[in-house]
């Protein structure tokens, strides 16, 4: 006989974050996947700072699984590494802003 028994320890990240390069105005969007829903202090960070959900942060969560991050009018200070963090469990990446050359 098996018994499943989720607990908050037991949730592992399926697919963490990936790097992503923007240009400046463009959105960034981070997705995080869990092994199952349930996690508690659900957090994200950009470079130490949490990010609380607003018009230019938008934070949400899919079915407590998938939890995704987008940045909106993304400007080159905000280039930095973008943390999920849910419970014990971290992942980060990297988010580059790039200027807009107008040699090209």
């Amino acid at each position: 006989l098996l018994l499943l028994c989720y607990t908050e320890e037991a949730a592992v990240i399926v697919s963490g974050l990936k790097n992503t390069d923007v240009f400046v105005g463009e959105s960034a969007t981070f997705t995080c996947e869990l092994s199952h829903p349930g996690v508690k202090n659900v957090q994200w960070w950009l470079d130490g700072s949490p990010l609380q959900n607003n018009c230019v942060t938008e934070i949400s969560e899919q079915d407590g699984i998938i939890h995704t991050l987008t940045l909106n009018d993304v400007a080159c200070h905000d280039s930095g590494t973008v943390t999920f963090r849910a419970g014990s469990l971290i992942s980060s990446a990297k988010l580059l802003v790039k200027g807009i050359s107008l040699l090209e």
